[in-house]
């Protein structure tokens, strides 16, 4: 396995096509070159190349997470009545794609879903549901990680379109009054800085029916590990989730911000690092050493010949 990423670091560390997130301008400073492979099992091994101790924002990976928060929270019965699990087809900052009766926005790993889900966060204050995502996400990573203010700010300052999306969710009482509180902690939520080996072990958490394989904590409950893992399977790579499906066949989640986490159920969590994306907002690196690994290990869900 340390050999396989060896050699597709090898192979696509000079692949340069792409560009960075600008508009969020703290992510167009980043360094373009960053690069790293990470694999973590559910029974504890890691293996990783690169750049794995290089920390960047969570983005829209964060999204699958909290969605498992908000489940375990509030049943199931009840999220599906804010937000549902059709894929779009549509890019994932578009505005008007809610469903045409309910409203409901159409999956939770679009920004209109993802921003449903955050609102629903429990607690007092905007401090104290913050803590409780951060706990999940610890829970999840078996480290402590935390939000990166700049970015948030530069987030919050720039976010014309999630906060037209925002309004347009309490217009049609999917969200409560608390416009401006959840927002910042949807912004927050985007802005956790974590390693590529840390979100290797948020896959592999998940991978692990939701118990982390080193520190052995429950971050979410096994029930609604399907509904993560299904729904990152159909929608968690936006308007090219299909083609995903087709040519990777595993359950995955991008980030703008360049990371992408795969979940392999019962064997590991799969997390590349690379800030250059393509048109869709996913990683073009990352795309092509997953693809690379499905097919040298056959794991994709439709495929007869696994290999490990």
């Amino acid at each position: 396995m340390q050999k396989l990423i060896e050699n597709l670091y090898d192979k696509y560390h000079k692949l340069s096509n792409g560009h960075l997130a600008s508009y969020i301008p703290e992510l167009a400073k980043v360094n373009p070159d960053y690069f790293a492979i990470t694999i973590a099992t559910t029974d504890g091994k890691i293996y990783t190349v690169g750049d794995s101790t290089t920390k960047f924002s969570l983005q829209s990976s964060s999204k699958p997470f909290t969605y498992g928060y908000a489940l375990e929270t509030y049943g199931r019965d009840f999220i599906r009545t804010k937000v549902g699990v059709e894929p779009t087809g549509k890019a994932f900052n578009s505005i008007v794609e809610l469903e045409k009766k309910t409203h409901r926005p159409y999956n939770p790993m679009i920004n209109s879903g993802a921003i449903t889900i955050t609102s629903l966060v429990p607690g007092k204050n905007e401090q104290e549901r913050f803590s409780k995502i951060l706990g999940l996400f610890n829970n999840l990573s078996g480290s402590t990680l935390n939000f990166d203010q700049q970015i948030y700010e530069s987030e919050s300052k720039t976010a014309h379109r999630n906060k037209s999306i925002a309004h347009l969710l309490r217009h049609f009482n999917i969200i409560d009054e608390k416009i401006d509180e959840s927002l910042e902690l949807y912004f927050k939520q985007c802005s956790i800085m974590a390693t590529s080996v840390d979100l290797a072990w948020i896959g592999a958490t998940i991978a692990n029916s939701g118990v982390n394989p080193l520190t052995k904590t429950r971050a979410i409950s096994d029930e609604y590990i399907s509904d993560i893992v299904s729904l990152m399977f159909t929608c968690g790579m936006y308007d090219s989730s299909g083609e995903w499906a087709y040519s990777v066949g595993i359950p995955a989640k991008s980030g703008v911000s360049g990371c992408i986490v795969g979940v392999i159920p019962g064997v590991m969590g799969i997390s590349v690092y690379s800030p250059l994306i393509d048109m869709k907002g996913h990683s073009v690196r990352g795309v092509q050493v997953i693809k690379d690994l499905s097919k040298e290990l056959g794991l994709s869900i439709f495929e007869t010949r696994n290999k490990l």
